[in-house]
């Protein structure tokens, strides 16, 4: 590491989860370039940035009283401390700025939902976040928006940096991978958690509203998390469970990367009714790949997709259902959505999402 490069500490506890850790590990390979980096977090899940950067033991449990009380020993002195989540140090560090990403308020946004424990945490730490941090950073201007308005953050506070895809997908044999997975021939895509806010039981009850052909040929594939959810949605498999659909939903669990392309490529489109996303980078894994996408018209969806996506209301199941079958049945919308997504994906590189964040840490340092 460089004597003259300025020092900025990361906590990257983080690195291996589903967003976040696809977010920091497509940039730390950038941001090692420009700065001497420390990196909080396990030894053991950090060895591979051992040789370009210092690593700091930190294994206290995310949104935990552990983490607060260690910051402040933790955090080295350094130029900038970038906390890649809302989970930031409620006391002062030893960091001369501080930049945090906030990638939605969701927890504001549905707090009503939210147990007591959960309300309080959240208010606590993501007022603290947005009052304790010299710049914000987050995905969108919809998630720009929900932070203004929620969290009472200053506008000229918060710069939006659109997250980046792979531009080339890597896909390998379809045959090996469905055996892999237990994959149908035919299927359309699903790749998220089992929130209630992700509404996979509205694409189930849009399903269970598509024609008896329809459903012969094509079933739902799930991929990500089941179970571990405090807010998991119990109501989706009693829905599953009632109409005897089991055998027509594949949950997959987790999925490596080198075969997750391979799963878009092989769908016949993707699929996202989600009620709320601060960004929804899978609908550009599946532009990608050149899957045909739909995707809820709601928040920063058709601020991510453009004209690439087919929409529908989310709390509509016959509107959900229609735009399916729309696709299922009409080659040239589909080939068209495919052509359109190749084009969109080009507007989100982590070259360019790197450049502005490195942009921004400097001009914090140097302010």
């Amino acid at each position: 590491m460089m004597p003259d490069k300025k020092t900025l500490c990361i906590d990257a506890r983080m690195l291996h989860h589903s967003g976040i850790g696809t977010y920091l590990r497509m940039l730390l390979p950038y941001v090692l370039a420009e700065f001497s980096v420390t990196l909080l977090g396990d030894p053991e899940v950090l060895k591979a940035y051992s040789g370009e950067a210092a690593i700091i033991p930190f294994n206290a449990p995310i949104y935990s009283i552990e983490e607060q009380k260690q910051y402040k020993s933790i955090v080295p002195h350094t130029d900038l401390f970038w906390s890649p989540h809302y989970n930031t140090p409620v006391f002062a560090v030893k960091a001369k700025k501080r930049v945090v990403t906030i990638h939605d308020v969701f927890h504001l946004a549905f707090f009503k939902q939210l147990s007591i424990k959960q309300k309080i945490y959240a208010k606590l730490m993501i007022s603290r976040a947005v009052k304790a941090s010299d710049a914000i950073i987050t995905v969108s201007n919809f998630s720009k928006g929900e932070i203004t308005t929620l969290a009472h953050a200053k506008p000229g506070k918060i710069t939006v940096i659109y997250n980046g895809v792979k531009q080339k997908p890597l896909t390998g044999v379809f045959e090996t991978v469905a055996a892999k997975y237990k994959l149908p021939a035919k299927y359309m895509l699903y790749v998220g958690n089992v929130k209630p806010h992700k509404n996979l039981k509205g694409l189930v009850a849009a399903y269970l509203k598509l024609s008896t052909e329809i459903q012969q040929q094509y079933k739902i594939v799930v991929v990500g998390k089941i179970e571990g959810f405090i807010t998991g949605d119990e109501s989706l498999f009693e829905l599953i469970n009632k109409n005897n659909i089991k055998d027509h939903i594949v949950f997959t669990g987790f999925v490596n990367d080198d075969d997750m392309d391979t799963i878009y490529a092989g769908a016949s489109l993707f699929i996202l009714p989600s009620l709320y996303e601060g960004f929804g980078l899978p609908p550009l894994e599946a532009m990608v790949n050149k899957c045909p996408v739909l995707v809820s018209n709601l928040n920063s969806l058709p601020e991510v997709c453009g004209d690439a996506a087919v929409y529908f209301d989310p709390q509509d199941y016959d509107d959900i259902a229609l735009q399916i079958n729309k696709v299922l049945s009409d080659p040239s919308l589909s080939k068209g959505l495919v052509m359109k997504g190749t084009e969109r994906i080009k507007l989100f590189t982590w070259a360019d999402s790197a450049r502005q964040h490195i942009q921004l840490f400097k001009k914090l340092i140097n302010s």
